[in-house]
């Protein structure tokens, strides 16, 4: 196929420069409505770029293909055989992709470390999990994704699951054998949904951990607004072999899906691909050999340590964009570090716990941005001891997090509730997700049995600057349960 064509791009030019007159949908009218000092924050390329698809970007009856043509481009450049867009990120895409594998009250098997999203697809849905624990450093306080023995020990236990959702990578970045994990549900002809938000590069580098297609992967779901250059919400997911009907997952996906698709999601989509599959290698090549100097320079520094190779005692491997920075040898928390960092120097991360923040690379950073990273954490290590002493978080062990499931996800979300002091909701069955974000992996899912250790951990985080931003009690003095 052309790759050096964009037919998102192509469309959305040949609109700007063909003198249309829209009388549909969007109601600014290439920014024509829109308020000079909003132009004067976002810039009018925006709104001239913010084009409806039907009757727009392509004909009424879409006869010109032009998404069709863009999903087929990006289908072939990473070797699948059917990619979909969509603009309401993964969060959509991996709930696409489970309804098109499990119908209510069927059986999926889930990684429970999985993000807040495929909870919510399992609410909507009604689909029964079975959860499969991922591979736990308790040294650490970390989990990673399951290996093939937990994945055969749960479909032992619950054979009539009709396939696997697997997380990988994690939001530290580390990673799961998913070779060895597709052979084993295609021995048992299931199905295996990789949810690869985190890995949009992956295939564009032979350096790079191994990802979901060409491991065997039938369903892969990636964020191309996380390690790619597309705008936020932008995602994708691809399909290979014939165990999910292209046809039920385009269905799946239009029920939950806008009928008002951004053309700045589609555009930016389309132009990654292009620019990957014609100058991938070589940007991801600058991009690890910056990060392996960075990952040295940080390193030097004084109370500092920089996570890697002991991923590999309990992950098939690790990317190492993501570089994983250990605070505690300064004697702060992870989320002072990151709120220190963004006060004082500008610097922002994705993730904190209470030890550690990530601070995530890609092809578009450069020596500057490298080392104002650099000099930054060289600042908060002089700046540390000035800190207050964090506060203590009650971490609970692998086995005081596994709760019991009591009852379905959706009927204990959807069912009569009521907020009850956080004292008294021990051994209650929740009815809300309680979340610590980022990563987004909820502590709890509605349905299952509170327990004392995972609420003290909860309310102990969120004290030491933890977010749990999903409960209906932001400060977990009552918590949502199941009604009796």
């Amino acid at each position: 196929m052309d790759h050096s064509r964009a037919p998102v791009l192509e469309a959305l030019r040949a609109f700007q420069e063909g003198g249309f007159v829209p009388f549909n949908p969007p109601g600014h009218k290439q920014g024509r409505g829109v308020e000079k000092r909003v132009l004067d924050t976002v810039g009018e390329s925006v709104f001239t770029s913010d084009v409806i698809s039907v009757n727009g970007l392509d004909d009424r009856l879409s006869r010109l293909g032009v998404l069709s043509e863009a999903q087929e481009l990006m289908a072939d450049a990473v070797g699948a055989e059917h990619t979909f867009f969509s603009t309401c990120g993964s969060s959509l895409s991996v709930k696409s992709a489970m309804l098109a594998v499990a119908g209510p009250h069927e059986k999926l098997l889930v990684a429970r470390h999985a993000h807040k999203s495929v909870i919510a697809g399992l609410i909507v849905s009604g689909v029964q999990p079975v959860w499969v624990d991922p591979r736990w450093d308790a040294e650490r306080h970390l989990s990673h994704p399951p290996g093939v023995d937990e994945v055969r020990a749960a479909f032992e236990s619950e054979p009539d699951a009709k396939g696997l959702l697997l997380v990988t990578p994690t939001d530290y970045g580390t990673c799961g054998d998913i070779k060895a994990i597709a052979d084993l549900c295609h021995e048992r002809d299931r199905t295996l949904i990789v949810d690869e938000a985190w890995g949009a590069h992956l295939p564009f580098h032979d350096d790079l951990p191994p990802w979901a297609m060409n491991a065997a992967a039938d369903l892969c779901v990636t964020s191309v607004h996380k390690m790619g250059s597309a705008v936020e919400q932008s995602s994708v997911f691809h399909l290979q072999g014939d165990r999910v009907d292209p046809a039920v997952l385009k269905a799946r996906e239009d029920l939950l899906g806008t009928t008002s698709a951004s053309s700045l999601v589609y555009a930016t989509l389309d132009g990654w691909r292009r620019q990957m599959v014609q100058h991938g290698d070589e940007l991801l090549s600058a991009a690890l050999r910056l990060v392996r100097s960075v990952r040295a320079r940080i390193g030097e520094l004084d109370g500092l340590a920089v996570m890697g190779e002991e991923f590999r005692e309990h992950a098939s491997s690790y990317d190492p964009l993501k570089v994983v920075v250990d605070v505690s040898g300064l004697g702060i928390s992870g989320y002072q570090a990151t709120d220190w960092l963004r006060e004082h120097r500008h610097v922002t991360v994705g993730l904190s716990d209470h030890r550690r923040l990530v601070a995530q690379f890609t092809y578009a950073d450069r020596e500057e941005t490298a080392t104002a990273l650099v000099d930054a954490l060289e600042a908060l290590v002089a700046a540390a001891e000035r800190l207050p002493e964090p506060k203590p978080v009650d971490l609970p062990t692998p086995d005081e997090l596994r709760l019991h499931t009591a009852m379905l996800p959706r009927d204990a979300f959807f069912g009569p509730a009521e907020q009850v002091p956080a004292e008294q909701a021990a051994g209650r069955v929740a009815a809300e997700m309680l979340t610590p974000y980022p990563p987004g992996a909820p502590a709890v899912v509605p349905g299952e049995v509170l327990t004392k250790d995972v609420l003290s951990y909860l309310r102990s985080g969120l004290a030491a600057g933890m977010s749990v931003p999903d409960a209906a009690d932001s400060s977990l003095e009552t918590i949502r349960v199941v009604a009796r």
